[in-house]
This record gives structure tokens, sequence and C-alpha cells, in this order.
């Protein structure tokens, strides 16, 4: 009888963003997906101030900030170690011990430092197997303003915006609050570049709103994104799947219990309601789906993605909203509920994206790094 050998899967949740609390929630629901018999998990958990933390029960630890028994970990950042190693005190200093191999690390780290390419850089650095998208679709998808910008040079459909900077808001916030108007008539939404989950998000319908969402927003990043408020949408989502063939998922749609999607109907009350998949007509659902894998080529994306759009619900236009390459994964999340409802199990989807981490693995060991001089 021959026997497969189980992979070493390091599952890596928390961060230092405005997103810890989600990547938790998402990470519990990753961990009860991986099969123990095909996987030997390690849980690490990044805390607030960045130190990356192992032990027994890592997600429990988290989740009630008692991590004081944990240990101190680190991913090396040379491919000849490919190896996590723990920091361990003695009478001579701190000293690096080898844990254990990693065979593909697994993020579940939603925005700032997980979800923009800067842990995705460490990885590329370790040569080491990662799901999901690189550093490039990474730090593309990350930040909206480029993002847009992306799009907008591939002829996708995209709702107006501007970026405005922190100094800016900060100098003259008279200016900037103009030159926001100047984007649409209210409603105005205004939301930090780099970040999700709804996360500093405000819909402004006055001056008064502005100015608040505009200071809100500065407080998560130094860009700031402002964005005409499409003024009677549906909100379609697509999950996206695969590296150099992804493939989408059905339409699914959101039914937002408040002004917005905000984060309290995502994650904290779990009130918005979810259709899925989305009642819309063939064509309409087909063209969302062409322009999500559009998205998902265009910034190099992979692994997975869940492709946002807004459908103006009296002139039937289709625009891209945003595109996040580590979707939320919670019990209630729309990511994997589109794949279960196109055929893909939790558990199933799990294991896809960490073959294609391999696959994305093998691709990229095929690149020389060293020159060779023709004849």
């Amino acid at each position: 009888m021959t026997t497969t050998k189980k992979l070493n899967i390091a599952v890596i949740f928390g961060g230092r963003s405005g997103e810890h609390e989600v990547s938790l929630m998402s990470a519990r629901s990753v961990l009860a997906a991986l099969d123990p018999s095909k996987y030997t998990v390690t849980q690490i958990g990044i805390t607030h101030e960045g130190k990356m933390l192992t032990g027994e029960d890592v997600i429990g630890a988290f989740e009630s900030g008692k991590m004081n028994d944990l240990d101190r970990v680190i991913v090396p950042s040379e491919p000849s170690r490919s190896a996590l190693y723990g920091l361990r005190s003695t009478k001579i200093g701190e000293k690096f011990e080898t844990l254990t191999t990693i065979d593909v690390y697994f993020p579940v780290l939603h925005g700032t430092f997980g979800e923009d390419g800067t842990i995705q850089g460490l990885f590329e650095l370790a040569d080491a197997a990662y799901v999901g998208a690189g550093v490039l679709g990474s730090s593309v998808g990350m930040d909206k303003g480029v993002f847009k910008d992306v799009m907008r040079a591939n002829n996708i459909p995209i709702v107006e915006s501007i970026i405005v900077l922190r100094s800016q808001i900060e100098k003259d916030i008279n200016a900037v609050i103009e030159q926001a108007e100047k984007v649409s008539a209210y409603p105005i939404f205004i939301k930090p570049a780099n970040l999700g989950s709804s996360v500093g998000v405000t819909k402004c319908r006055t001056r008064g709103d502005l100015g608040e969402g505009l200071m809100e927003a500065a407080l998560y990043d130094r860009r700031v994104l402002v964005e005409r408020g499409v003024a009677n949408p549906r909100e379609i989502e697509v999950s996206v799947l695969g590296n150099d063939e992804p493939k989408a998922s059905v339409p699914g749609e959101v039914l937002p219990s408040r002004e917005f999607y905000s984060y309290e109907s995502k994650y904290v009350d779990g009130t918005s309601g979810l259709l899925i998949p989305a009642p819309l007509p063939e064509e309409t659902a087909a063209r969302i789906q062409e322009l999500a894998v559009r998205a998902f080529k265009a910034i190099d994306c992979a692994g997975m993605a869940r492709v946002d759009f807004f459908l103006d619900k009296d002139s039937g236009e289709i625009q891209l909203n945003e595109l996040n390459t580590i979707p939320g994964f919670t019990g209630i999340s729309m990511y994997p509920k589109l794949w279960q409802a196109s055929g893909m199990s939790y558990p199933q989807l799990a294991e896809r994206l960490i073959e294609l981490a391999m696959e994305r693995k093998a691709e990229r060991d095929r690149t020389s790094h060293t020159f060779r001089r023709r004849a």
C-alpha cells in the first residue's frame, strides 16, 4: 500500500492591520477546513505589533488575548533555509532553533502587511510556496487608486474616482473637499486606498460628512480614495480561482442591511442577506464573470480573488468596484459560499488553493536568475 506524504502547511493570521480581528475569524474557518489526514498544520499568529508567535492552539490564544505561553518564530528570508525557526532565550542570549520545514504558507492576512505584497515579498525571498497572489498582484489589488488606473488602461468599466493624500487633507481640508465635490454629486464614498472589510469607509451626503470621512480614512492610510456613489446599485460579487487560466464562480448578490455593506454587517451582526446565485439574466451573469477574470489577469493575480461589481438597477450598467486578493473566509463570507454554490466544498477549495500555490512555485522555479551570455 502506498501512502502520500502529508504536507506541512503554515496558516498565518492576525497581523498589523485594522482587519486583524477579521483575519482571526477567517483563519478559524480555514483551519477547520484543512484535512488532517493530508496536512500537518502549524499555526502562526502575528500580533498587532508584528511579532510572529506559534505553539498550541494559537488561534484560541489570539482570540482570548492570552498569548504569554506562545513562542516567538520567524520565517527566514534565505532560500537555503526552508524551515520555520523558533526564537529561544539562553544564558548567552537569544538563539534560533529549527522547528519544522514548511511546504506551503497559507496567509489569511487581510489588509496592510498581509494582502499588500509585503509578506509575499518575504515568501519570494525565502523561495517558498504560498497561497494567493504574488507581490505585484497583491500590491496592485490592494491599492484602490492604482487598481482603478489599471482597470481604465484595460477598458474595464469602473466608478469615477480620484486619490488624495493625507498630507493634503491635513494642510487644507477645504481645498480637498472642493476637489472631491468635483468627482460627482452626493453621495460620495471616502475609503482608505489600502484597506478592506469596509474599515474606514464613509458614505457622505453632505460637506460635513465629507470632512469627517476624509479625516476618518486618513487614520488608516496616507492615500485616500474619493469615489462617486452609485445612485441605485445592486452589489454583485464573483469568486475567481486559478493561476494562468482562472475560472469564475456563479455570481452572488449582497443585500446590505445598512447604508452600504459595512464592517458590522459583514462580520459583527451578519445581517446582510446573500442571494446565491444572484438573480441575473444569463448574459449579464456571463459578462460579470468575464470582467472578473479579465481584472484578475490584468493585475497578474494568482490563486484566488473576490471581484465586486455595481449593477445599476435603472440602466443595467455594470461597473467593477474592487478586487480582493485575500477575501474573507469566515462562515458567512461570500468567497467560499460562491464556490460551494458552484460545486466546490470548503475543504476542496482549501485543497485547490494549496495545489495552486505549489503549481505557482514550480513555475517560478523554471525562471533563471543567472545571466548566461550567448556564444
